[in-house]
């Protein structure tokens, strides 16, 4: 990572807050207006010494809130709305309360068990295909001992995509990367946890596979409980140490 910041020890969310505010201060500023176009995110992650990872990051949490607008063939496009509105949602986005990570984790437990039984009357065989791609890479950094967060992150992102349901794959696309970095970063999951994953995604794959949204649901709840309990601990991920 080639920026750092000398006060703050939790360095990944504050690069993507850090690029909104650039993105903010560009559009304030009439750099880009209303209506136009961004630059790429190659410019963007050479613009702000950072890696694209983290601008892409950026830019879906602002499509979320439907600051931007992503055409496939013309790139991403600042919403119409006007800049006052435009700075002050921003600031709310930036500013957003972190204490609600355990409110986040909850949302995400059953945002997820609707996209999987979705997933499982939807999918396609291309769905499949992506989804047991993911699914063997996550297994295969696993039982190497290597970091996986980004294997599991698209295992789950492919869930929401074979959901057919835009409004769902959009908000797990915003959840699940801040997510997955914040209990990573924490080290709430030890190796034995991310060895139990494994079969826990192997049974959520099937369940899609044979179209059965019933043992899909019961799959995946299984495997989010832990985030479930985390959720409603008084202290969130910092009371939880059992899965070390």
């Amino acid at each position: 990572m080639t920026q750092k910041s000398p006060s703050h020890s939790k360095p990944q969310q504050p690069i993507v807050d850090h690029i909104i505010g650039q993105l903010r201060q560009m559009i304030t500023s009439g750099q880009i207006k209303p209506g136009q176009r961004l630059p790429a995110e190659r410019v963007l992650a050479e613009q702000f010494a950072v890696g694209r990872s983290y601008v892409r990051e950026a830019i879906l949490k602002l499509e979320f809130y439907g600051l931007l607008k992503t055409n496939p063939q013309s790139g991403t496009y600042v919403s119409g709305l006007s800049i006052k509105m435009l700075d002050s949602i921003i600031a709310d986005i930036v500013n957003f309360n972190k204490e609600d990570f355990n409110a986040l984790l909850e949302a995400r437990y059953y945002l997820e068990r609707d996209a999987v039984k979705l997933a499982a009357e939807r999918r396609s065989v291309e769905d499949l295909q992506r989804l047991k791609e993911a699914l063997v890479e996550y297994e295969e950094k696993t039982n190497a001992g290597e970091e996986a967060y980004q294997e599991d992150m698209m295992f789950h992102i492919q869930i929401a995509r074979a959901s057919k349901n835009s409004v769902i794959e959009s908000m797990i696309l915003v959840l699940i990367p801040d997510l997955v970095k914040n209990m990573v970063g924490k080290k709430i999951f030890g190796a034995e946890r991310k060895i139990q994953a494994i079969q826990e995604h192997r049974d959520i794959y099937h369940a899609i596979r044979e179209k059965d949204p019933k043992a899909a649901h019961y799959a995946i709840s299984s495997h989010l409980s832990d985030l479930l309990e985390i959720s409603r601990h008084p202290n969130g991920l910092n009371a939880v140490t059992m899965y070390m």
